[in-house]
């Protein structure tokens, strides 16, 4: 396959104002996404965004671009990454087009692409923006150019899709949920979703300026929301991303529910209700636990690398429906066509609805093994040290050691020069000993 130059595995990303993120590049790319989708008949996109003060300039850049091609553009405003893949489908819109950096801080950015069907676009569509990227602006003649307009009705149509997701016969009467909306894309729209299904809610995270997207809230950040679980003496919470892709919870006693955790107690409840399509997929970080307690009730488990869209991949390839990351992207294709946050919290508030447990009971089903990371930083022109037999050896020696009640995994990080030494296991001092063991290997094997 050809090289790219522009896109990476999730779109486009990085520093507002450097690179590829400028009004400049935005105004190109639109245009060139809009020269192809023209090309082959398509007419009309979407655009939505998360609150980062960014998103503005790079909207309007990517519509002008739009327009200039020939093409309608249809502006949603800040709504979560999954609502966009949502809308894209719901207008039978051509395409669809996220302005988000995720979990990331205010002062990045990003641009990626959903197809009619909202799923990630093909490679061959993506390749062809990437040549007509490096080719010049040239605006199609007046009657022919695309038109603007806003989509008033978009938050409310996606909370009317969310809420469709959940069983109407169930009701969230009795609930007190705290939810962190991280001041991001979902702020005006996980509160209501769950308050219009019964719930009471206190809501936190919910007055985005522009600048305190993701700062120090929502789920790469649980401290605030743990306290405010415990202070309200709520019986959960919910914590979601900037874009609303990635949902972390916590148990009415404060303990944080990862994404493993998560992606269980829903295969484990679709499993009892006879809804379970084959197995389940996890990453490569994906908590030994989760294995093993999928083994126990006799469900297959596959592990993809790291990243949702490699999870997405494997079940797809595999036929089946629920998977997801420690992280907090939690997949269940039976639902919706991407990673959700609302979603996923939603089926976890049903399985605790129908089984009568709390969160905390839930979580119960799977034992969490010790998992210890560590970081080693090398030279990006030093060779690998994967490759050395003395790092094979110790790797084989402490597997050896661990058995069947742990494993060994060592990767270099897709975004630092650091190799990533992770052991995991049943005795957290033996793991943290073995991990130390093994880097420090790594270490000499560098100088």
């Amino acid at each position: 396959m050809m090289e790219r130059k522009y896109f990476g595995t999730d779109g486009i990303r990085g520093k507002v104002g450097e690179g590829k993120i400028t009004p400049e590049f935005a105004l190109r790319l639109g245009f060139a996404a809009g020269r192809v989708l023209s090309q082959q008949g398509h007419k009309s996109v979407l655009i939505g965004k998360d609150t980062r003060i960014s998103g503005y300039m790079i909207e309007s850049a990517l519509e002008a671009g739009l327009s200039a091609a020939g093409v309608n553009v249809g502006l949603l405003g800040p709504m979560p990454t999954p609502a966009i893949a949502y809308l894209t489908r719901a207008f039978r819109a051509d395409a669809g087009i996220v302005i988000s950096a995720s979990h990331n801080p205010y002062y990045d950015n990003g641009i990626k692409f959903f197809s009619a069907d909202g799923m990630k676009l093909d490679d061959d569509i993506e390749l062809a923006i990437e040549t007509e990227l490096d080719k010049p602006v040239e605006v199609v003649s007046s009657e022919l150019l695309g038109k603007a307009k806003r989509i008033d009705d978009a938050a409310g149509r996606y909370i009317e899709f969310c809420k469709s997701r959940f069983p109407t016969e169930l009701s969230l009467k009795g609930l007190k949920v705290v939810v962190d909306c991280a001041h991001g894309a979902t702020y005006h729209i996980a509160p209501k979703v769950l308050e219009e299904l019964g719930a009471e809610v206190i809501s936190i995270g919910v007055t985005p300026n522009g600048l305190n997207i993701n700062d120090n809230c929502g789920a790469t950040s649980l401290n605030q929301l743990q306290e405010k679980v415990k202070e309200v003496k709520a019986d959960l919470g919910f914590a979601l991303d900037g874009d609303g892709d990635r949902i972390m919870l916590v148990d009415h006693k404060g303990n944080i529910i990862d994404g493993d955790q998560i992606v269980f107690i829903i295969a484990r409840e679709a499993l009892k209700r006879g809804q379970l399509d084959g197995g389940v997929v996890g990453t490569l970080m994906s908590n030994l636990g989760l294995e093993v307690a999928l083994r126990n009730l006799g469900v297959p488990f596959t592990r993809s690398k790291v990243g949702d869209r490699y999870v997405l991949a494997e079940l797809q390839n595999n036929g089946w429906s629920i998977g997801g990351e420690n992280s907090g992207h939690v997949l269940n294709l039976t639902q919706t066509s991407t990673g959700d946050g609302i979603i996923a919290g939603l089926q976890v508030l049903k399985a605790i609805i129908k089984t009568g447990m709390s969160l905390h009971q839930l979580s119960q089903g799977m034992e969490m093994y010790p998992q210890v990371l560590v970081n080693v930083r090398y030279q990006a022109d030093q060779a690998s040290p994967l490759d050395s037999d003395a790092v094979k050896s110790v790797t084989e020696e402490v597997e050896s050691e661990l058995g069947d009640t742990g494993r060994v995994l060592l990767r270099k990080s897709g975004t630092e020069p650091l190799i990533r030494v992770m052991v995991e296991g049943k005795d957290e001092q033996k793991v943290t000993e073995s991990a130390n063991k093994i880097a420090e290997v790594v270490k000499q094997s560098l100088n």
